[in-house]
Order: C-alpha cells, then sequence, then structure tokens
C-alpha cells in the first residue's frame, strides 16, 4: 500500500495519496483547494527489497553518462502524471 506525496502548484499544499490496489480509482485532487494541478515530490522513505526469480518491482534505476558528468533515472511504481 504505497503512500505518494504531492505539492499542489496552485496553493502549495503538500498532500498525500494512499494506493490500496493497482485496480482502485484514486480521486486526484488537492484536498485543500481541490485544484487537479499538482506535481508527484520524492518523500523520504526506508524499505527493503528481496531477491527472487520473478519479474523486478519496485523502484527501479539506471544509471548512464550524460553530458554532465554521470546521470540517473529513478523509476517509481504506481501513480504519476
Amino acid at each position: 500500500m504505497p503512500i505518494f506525496e504531492f505539492k499542489c502548484l496552485q496553493c502549495n499544499e503538500c498532500f498525500e495519496i494512499l494506493v490500496m490496489s493497482s485496480d482502485e480509482s484514486v480521486e486526484m485532487r488537492c484536498p485543500h483547494c481541490r485544484s487537479e494541478d499538482f506535481e508527484r515530490i520524492l518523500s523520504c522513505t526506508s524499505h527493503s527489497t528481496s531477491g527472487g526469480s520473478g519479474p523486478k518491482e519496485g523502484i527501479q534505476s539506471e544509471s548512464r553518462t550524460c553530458s554532465g558528468g554521470s546521470c540517473t533515472t529513478i523509476e517509481l511504481p504506481g501513480h504519476s502524471r
């Protein structure tokens, strides 16, 4: 049950949305001003992953060389805009 954190671009309110399952329909609005104009922010987390023979799930990262040195792309599970 991931909790996603967002910041409203209209009123600057930070809020969380709890997602119970990937099939669940979640209202994606700021609870303070009801705006749909917000961005997902990266929260501090503590988690562990276990190895297994199945496909990778959860947070995945990819590092590569770019003009500034090295860049990392992070793929987060769940809803995104």
